[in-house]
């Protein structure tokens, strides 16, 4: 687990390392600076290179103090370097007041100050950070020395580094605050944790790449416990057995000429590893789908009664339901009977549209059931989470929540795990929350393609039926799903995606 904290637990870490002697705040800050400027020379080799000029820009608070001993540790090094502090520095916190001082009484007078951001080697952005929780104006010597958006793909202008996170983005919820104003970074170094920000929303766009710097800070963490999904576990490795000891997952599907989605979902749930699937259809789609599938067995069931036998079979692990599957009260009878099993579910697609409209199946989701959906399915299924929250009158109303907190409740109200899909992908149940972001060098933008949620879908339930718990299998089929399409590369379609995992299980000496 690679743990994630709010910028509340955060500032509880530090506060709690404070007062127990164990660190001083001026000892947080010259490390956190020092850490900065390590990072900066170990990515942008060619910065220690020659004499080289920095703009610093530092805020009115403890980035700011941040910024200062950037300032004074690249002077050491024998750059050239100019402080801007747009919002004074008169009414700094102590320990960033110290380091401003130590910056005016070590500064030599340089060369002219440039005229621009062309005239610099390296942009420090260390002007808020993890403190910003609402927009800021930026003043013209912001955006004077700031090199503009579209100057990102140039290679000749400034490398920016961002303190902690670039200004305007909320480490929080990963959003630009105010709605487009805000600053990017080609590298962001931010201390002891990620933030969620970092990975959620314009996180990844605005912050470049991310590294992650000791200040020599622990603790326990009180409240929700966050993580980012990372690798994989060995635990997929089957161990001999017979197939039903692998698990036995049931895929359901709709009519005659809307099979492809279940289809995709079960061959997904047969390459992760199922010991046995099988495709439950009406007795019309029976050829269709008997045509198109070897592996995966086919089998008509023709209403919920006989469902309801079927899944008696204790052998069955999960059950896949929602892809291609129709909205008419067929479907919302036969959701009622994989519901009333108790056996572990996924629902997606078309699934979550009749939960959403049904409080009746909504009260019957359980703690074995997971839900896929993207943000349109979200607002269905979950409304009340999804508006914006009314303000006091005379008030601007509040924008809703970060994108990990609205899975939570959503997974409390519900009592099921959340998977709230999209390139910041979040899962989540009421006691813990994991973050996927494809991004940071595992980008995949051309998974969005028609299917590929049906993919994970299927991944998920492949991996409940072996005896993964919901949580566990939404975490590694999130993290699965990403590497198969960057297996696979641009012009991928959803029918290459279950093809790509055991390439993927072979690059992790699965076998």
């Amino acid at each position: 687990m690679i743990q994630v904290l709010t910028t509340a637990q955060m500032r509880a870490i530090e506060q709690t390392a404070i007062s127990s002697d164990a660190v001083d705040g001026r000892t947080l800050m010259f490390l956190a600076g020092q850490g900065v400027v390590r990072a900066c020379l170990a990515r942008w080799p060619r910065l220690s290179q020659g004499p080289k000029r920095a703009k610093v820009l530092c805020g009115p608070g403890n980035n700011g103090g941040d910024g200062y001993v950037i300032a004074v540790t690249l002077l050491d090094l024998g750059w050239e370097v100019e402080v801007s502090a747009p919002w004074g520095a008169e009414n700094l916190p102590a320990d960033a007041a110290y380091f401003h001082d130590l910056w005016v009484t070590q500064r030599v007078a340089g060369p002219k100050k440039a005229e621009d951001w062309r005239g610099y080697d390296l942009i420090v952005d260390a002007m808020f950070g993890i403190g910003l929780s609402r927009p800021v104006d930026l003043p013209a010597v912001v955006a004077d020395a700031f090199p503009p958006e579209d100057e990102r793909p140039h290679t000749k202008r400034p490398m920016v580094v961002a303190v902690d996170v670039p200004t305007g983005l909320c480490a929080d919820r990963g959003i630009v605050l105010g709605g487009g104003a805000g600053c990017w970074a080609d590298l962001t170094v931010t201390f002891h944790r990620l933030k969620p920000g970092h990975l959620l929303a314009d996180g990844p766009d605005r912050c470049g790449a991310v590294e992650i710097v000791d200040i020599g800070i622990s603790g326990e963490v009180a409240g929700l416990p966050l993580q980012q999904v990372a690798v994989v576990p060995a635990s997929f490795a089957k161990a001999q057995g017979h197939k039903f000891d692998h698990g036995h997952c049931i895929v359901l599907a709709g009519g005659a000429g809307y099979g492809g989605a279940a289809r995709l979902a079960a061959r997904a749930a047969l390459r992760v590893g199922a010991g046995l699937v099988t495709l439950v259809c009406p007795d019309a789609a029976v050829a269709e789908n008997a045509s198109r599938l070897d592996a995966v067995m086919v089998r008509s069931v023709d209403g919920p009664k006989a469902l309801r036998r079927m899944l008696a079979d204790r052998r069955i692990g999960a059950v896949v339901v929602g892809p291609g599957f129709g909205l008419g009260q067929w479907q919302v009878a036969m959701i009622d009977a994989a519901l009333a099993s108790r056996i572990p579910c996924v629902l997606d697609a078309d699934a979550l549209t009749l939960i959403g409209r049904s409080p009746e199946l909504r009260g019957k989701l359980h703690d074995a059931c997971v839900l896929t959906p993207h943000g349109g399915e979200f607002a269905r299924l979950v409304p009340e989470l999804s508006q914006p929250r009314k303000g006091i009158a005379g008030q601007a109303a509040q924008t809703p929540a970060a994108k990990w907190s609205q899975a939570h409740q959503a997974a409390q109200t519900l009592g099921a795990t959340v998977l709230y899909k999209g390139a910041d992908t979040v899962i989540a149940t009421g006691k813990e929350v994991a973050l996927h972001a494809a991004a940071y060098g595992r980008a995949a933008p051309w998974l969005a393609t028609a299917g590929s949620g049906d993919v994970l879908a299927g991944l998920i339930g492949g991996l409940m039926a072996r005896g993964f718990s919901g949580f566990d299998a939404a975490k590694h089929a999130s993290w699965l799903h990403t590497e198969a399409a960057l297996s696979f590369g641009p012009g991928l379609m959803s029918e290459d995606l279950p093809d790509q995992i055991p390439a993927v299980f072979r690059q992790l000496r699965i076998g």
